[in-house]
């Protein structure tokens, strides 16, 4: 499953560099996760890196975007093929 940013968001912008995917983005008021792009780090790091930068935890799993880790590996390669 993809992550999502919660209202507690306080836009310190830690989370956008992290991502290796460039999944994360600056809204307003809230930075937004695209869960297209979201492989939760599959293929990149031991575990998500925006949730291990957050500072507030504001990053969590977004029940609507429901995968399973083939399914963010498989994500993975795809974006690297794209690339």
């Amino acid at each position: 499953m993809s992550l999502k940013i919660t209202n507690e968001c306080i836009a310190c912008d830690a989370c956008r560099d992290e991502c290796p995917n460039g999944a994360i983005e600056e809204a307003d008021p809230i930075y937004i996760i695209d869960p297209d792009v979201c492989s939760e780090c599959v293929g990149s790091y031991d575990e998500p890196a925006c949730i291990a930068v957050c500072p507030v935890e504001c990053i969590v799993s977004d029940p609507d975007n429901l995968e399973s880790f083939e399914e963010l590996k498989l994500k993975f390669k795809q974006l690297q093929i794209e690339e």
